[in-house]
């Protein structure tokens, strides 16, 4: 909760000893009137005078700043320069803020819990934000349970309660809503398209959100570290029989990284034709006539950029023998510890992973994956990211083709990953839902559905790693933390562009190095304090801010902060 003002609580003392003294024989006769206070003794004191000034001292604004610009990332300084108002200061323009900033990883939690909590235990289980769904109870292994939160600042939730299950199985997931236990899942099984829009009881969600798979690989593991390698595993790999065999209609090969639906996603020369003679003359040139062991690593969590991942994982295991000689053990990770390992660049092998659009511009897919700070693909590639680096910086698409254009060909020449496809996807409901959707950025808001009863079922693919998204990049767990905790803009339902949220306007000088963002007043938080400008700073320090006591999370990467503002800031000083 939020302090009492000083001159709040001297007020309240001063006419409770003036109500004592009344009582004590300031009145001449006892009578059943109230006691009248004497209103000399208040101007003696002068509180109301002082009323103003006091109510502005109780506000002590809270900042994050970087020593300079010289650690390289995009934010300086973090301010709260009034009770509604913070400012940010930025080392180089940004084109993409408030695209970033509308992202759920950037929710804002009470200043106060997240120092209770201390950024980590609690917080991982419990987030308290000010959306319209306040976290009731999460029921390890079984559900995420909402409840409505009554003092939502905007529009409230249509049901009065929304429960997340979760089941790995399209299959699964589908029996679940052909027997009404569950009013809407994600990701359809592409089997099964045909069979939910026949159905007349279900309707067919499709998602236009735009995604990739790819086969990844760490250039810090032998034999990943020779060039060739990669280069003929780029070229032996028959990505079309993937997406022939394992994807539904609509889906494509994936000739660039970024899907051609993002400007300046597909500039430069496309991926390699496949020609596993010529991979397997790589291979031998490399060193490596007769292939290698090794393994691919996967998470069994069904995906729009990956349909049933266990038999897709198969499918490269036979394609490496078949085309390379290379023997590949199939081995499935628990999905927290798949993603902890693949994203740190500790999987010793081939392993699959993708990624989903989180806002609208090729940064999110390219500036995320091959920037100086990610250790997924091992050592980092300055021929890209230096590149990325500079055209992050240009608003204007067309300047920063060419950028691109070069950063692309640099992608395909060093082959830190093979693009495999852009999945097409859909998610389905019970007839009976009103307003199901599927958003092309973040996830469905389960405020907006209308089950016709008091209580929505939605099942996703998996269980969340944690609740707390500052330190989290899963869309398992984003969609459950999107629910309870928002952020300063938020994305259209269609379209995707960015509206104020928690801010009512961010606006930004000329140059886009400053952006001042005023907060909505009277917004409450679940815990009942009130958002102010110190949440904000408070929730972005803890993010940001390497030196922060309360930079912990789960993993404590904080893997969006440091990759898409391109570093964090304050860190200590590298080992020798």
């Amino acid at each position: 909760m939020k302090s009492t003002p000083k001159w709040y609580v001297l007020t309240i003392l001063f006419l409770a000893f003036s109500f004592f003294i009344v009582a004590c024989g300031g009145a001449t006769e006892t009578t059943d009137e109230e006691p009248v206070v004497d209103d000399t003794a208040v101007t003696e004191e002068e509180p109301m005078e002082e009323e103003p000034m006091e109510e502005e001292a109780a506000f002590e604004p809270m900042s994050v700043a970087a020593e300079n610009c010289d650690y390289g990332g995009k934010i300086s300084s973090i301010e709260a320069t009034g009770q509604h108002e913070v400012v940010f200061n930025l080392c180089k323009p940004d084109p993409a803020f408030l695209a970033k900033i509308a992202f759920t990883p950037f929710g804002i939690q009470p200043s106060e819990w997240i120092a209770e909590t201390g950024g980590t235990g609690e917080i991982l289980e419990h987030p308290v934000g000010t959306g319209p769904y306040m976290l009731d109870e999460w029921v390890r292994g079984d559900s995420v349970i909402y409840k409505r939160f009554d003092g939502y600042w905007g529009e409230p939730a249509i049901a009065e309660t929304a429960v997340l299950r979760w089941s790995t199985e399209g299959a699964a997931r589908l029996l679940e809503l052909q027997a009404g236990t569950v009013d809407m899942i994600t990701n359809v099984s592409p089997d099964d398209f045909e069979a939910v829009e026949a159905d007349p009881n279900l309707q067919l969600l499709p998602s236009a959100n735009p995604n990739v798979l790819y086969l990844a690989m760490t250039n810090t593991f032998e034999p990943f570290d020779n060039l060739q390698v990669r280069q003929a595993i780029a070229m032996g790999i028959d990505r079309q029989r993937i997406v022939d065999n394992f994807y539904p209609e609509g889906s494509t090969v994936a000739d660039y990284f970024t899907p051609c639906s993002i400007p300046n996603g597909c500039t430069g020369d496309a991926w390699y034709e496949f020609d596993p003679e010529a991979a397997r003359a790589l291979l031998e040139e490399a060193g490596y006539p007769d292939g290698f062991e090794t393994s691919i690593y996967y998470r069994d969590v069904f995906r729009g950029y990956l349909p049933e991942p266990g038999l897709v994982a198969v499918e490269f295991q036979t394609q490496l023998r078949e085309n390379l000689g290379i023997e590949a053990e199939v081995v499935v990770m628990e999905s927290g510890a798949f993603i902890d390992d693949s994203s740190n660049g500790r999987l010793d092998g081939f392993y699959l992973l993708g990624w989903g659009a989180d806002y609208p511009h090729v940064t999110n897919f390219l500036d995320f994956h091959f920037s100086a700070e990610n250790p997924q693909f091992g050592n980092p590639h300055p021929e890209i990211y230096e590149k990325l680096q500079e055209a992050s910086t240009i608003a204007d698409l067309a300047e920063a083709e060419p950028l691109y254009v070069e950063a692309n060909n640099a992608i395909r020449e060093l082959v830190p990953m093979v693009p495999i496809a852009h999945g097409a996807s859909a998610d389905a409901a019970l007839a009976t839902l009103s307003n199901a959707y599927v958003p092309p950025f973040g996830a469905t808001n389960f405020a907006l559905l209308d089950p016709g009863k008091d209580t929505l079922v939605y099942m996703q693919n998996a269980e969340p790693i944690s609740l707390y998204c500052s330190d989290e990049t899963d869309g398992e767990s984003l969609r459950p933390c999107q629910q309870v905790v928002e952020t300063l803009y938020d994305y259209m339902t269609d379209s995707g562009d960015t509206v104020p949220a928690l801010a009512t306007e961010c606006a930004s000088n000329e140059d886009s190095t400053v952006w001042t963002c005023t907060l909505r007043e009277g917004v409450t938080f679940h815990d009942g304090s009130s958002f102010d400008a110190n949440d904000v700073v408070a929730s972005w320090s803890a993010g940001i801010d390497a030196a922060n006591p309360y930079h912990v999370g789960n993993t404590g990467a904080f893997e969006y902060y440091s990759y898409l503002w391109d570093g964090l800031m304050n860190q200590p000083p590298a080992e020798e």
